[in-house]
C-alpha cells in the first residue's frame, strides 16, 4: 500500500484543523469564518447535490435493468421473488425502501477468503453491513437531534430523539448513544480500510478523507460537550440568525466551534463530489428503482428511429441492370 493515499488526506484534515484553530485567534477573520465559509459551503452543498441529482434523472433509461437475485414472476403456481425480482411499481418501491432504510443489498453481500489448503469460502459481510448500518443511523440521528439550534421553540420529536439517545445516563452532561457509536464504527469502517490488504489496495485517497472529516468532526464536537463547554444558547441565536439570512458576526469565535464549523463546511463541499453523494443513488439508480416486466410488457427504445423498410424485391428492381450484367440470378424476370 502506498502510505500517500492514507498520509495526504490524514494531512489535509490536519491543516485545515490548524487554520480553523489558528484562525479563531484572529478577530478580523471572524466574518470570514462564521459567515462566509458557512454560506458557501452550504451554496456548494445545494447546488452541486441539485445538479448530480439532475444529471442522473435526465440520463435517459430505454431499456428494464433491473438487478435481480430471485424468482422472476411467471406461472401462477411458482412463487416469485416479489423485492428481489419485483414485476411491479409497488414491488420496486418497497425494494429501494428497504435498500435505503435497512441496506439490504449489503446485507446479501459476499465475502471470499482463501482457507488453508488453497479452499475458497464464500460467505455473507454481515459485520460490514452492521458497521455501515451503525454508522448512518447514528449520523442520522446525531443530525436530527442538531435540529434543536436551527427552531425555536424546539420540536417535541427533538426532544423525543434526545430524550431517548441520553437513555445511559453517564456522566455530566449525558453522555449520548449515538455519538459512542457513531464513533465507533467509523472507526471500524476506517480500520478495515487499512488492516485488509484488498482493500488497502483498491481504496483511493477520497475513500479516506471523508472518514477523517467524520472523526474530526464527531471529536471536537464531542471535547465541545464533554471538556470545553460550548456557549449553546449564543450559538443557536447566530444560527438562527445565520438561517434567516442576517447573520450577527460574533465578537469572538471559541477555537473548538471554529473548527467544527470548518470541517462541517469541508465535508459539505466535498459530499457532492464523491462517493458520499450515493445517498441519492438508490432512488435514481434504474438497477432497483424498475420493475422487471420485460415479459409482460413489450418496452420500445425511444432512440430508435422511424426506418423505411426497404424489400429484396425493391432492391433487386433498383439494381437489376448490374445484377444481370454480373451474371447473378435473379428471382422475379424483368417486366
Amino acid at each position: 500500500m502506498k502510505a500517500t493515499k492514507v498520509l495526504w488526506p490524514l494531512s489535509l484534515v490536519a491543516l485545515l484543523s490548524l487554520v480553523a484553530l489558528l484562525g479563531a485567534q484572529v478577530p478580523v477573520l471572524n466574518p470570514l469564518f462564521s459567515v462566509a465559509i458557512p454560506y458557501a459551503s452550504a451554496a456548494v452543498l445545494v447546488g452541486g447535490v441539485v445538479w448530480r441529482v439532475t444529471s442522473w434523472a435526465r440520463s435517459p433509461v430505454p431499456f428494464r435493468i433491473p438487478t435481480t437475485c430471485g424468482q422472476q414472476r411467471s406461472l401462477g403456481w411458482i412463487r416469485p421473488a416479489r423485492f428481489d425480482n419485483p414485476s411491479t411499481g409497488a414491488g420496486a418501491a418497497v425494494r429501494v425502501l428497504l435498500e435505503v432504510v435497512a441496506f439490504r443489498s449489503l446485507l446479501r453481500n459476499t465475502r471470499a477468503e482463501l482457507k488453508p489448503g488453497g479452499r475458497v469460502v464464500y460467505a455473507p459481510d454481515r459485520l460490514l453491513w452492521a458497521g455501515a448500518l451503525a454508522f448512518h443511523a447514528s449520523l442520522l440521528v446525531i443530525l436530527l437531534r442538531h435540529a434543536r439550534l436551527f427552531f425555536a421553540p424546539v420540536p417535541a420529536f427533538v426532544e423525543a430523539i434526545q430524550s431517548v439517545d441520553g437513555f445511559l445516563r453517564v456522566g455530566v452532561p449525558g453522555l449520548y448513544a449515538s455519538d459512542v457509536v457513531l464513533a465507533v464504527a467509523a472507526a471500524y469502517l476506517l480500520g478495515r480500510r487499512l488492516l485488509d490488504p484488498r482493500l488497502r489496495y483498491l481504496s483511493l485517497p477520497a475513500d479516506y478523507l471523508p472518514l477523517f472529516l467524520v472523526l474530526g468532526i464527531a471529536g471536537s464536537g464531542l471535547l465541545m460537550r464533554h471538556v470545553y463547554r460550548a456557549d449553546l444558547v449564543s450559538l443557536k441565536s447566530f444560527v438562527l440568525s445565520f438561517l434567516a439570512f442576517r447573520p450577527r458576526v460574533p465578537s469572538a469565535i471559541p477555537p473548538l466551534v471554529a473548527l467544527h464549523v470548518f470541517l462541517v463546511s469541508a465535508l459539505a463541499v466535498t459530499l457532492p463530489f464523491a462517493k458520499l453523494v450515493h445517498l441519492a443513488a438508490p432512488f435514481l439508480s434504474p438497477t432497483r428503482n424498475l420493475p422487471n416486466d420485460s415479459r409482460a410488457r413489450r418496452h420500445v427504445n425511444p432512440w430508435n428511429p422511424v426506418i423505411k423498410a426497404h424489400a429484396y424485391a425493391e432492391w433487386e428492381d433498383d439494381f437489376r441492370d448490374k445484377l444481370a450484367e454480373a451474371g447473378l440470378p435473379l428471382e422475379k424476370e424483368s417486366p
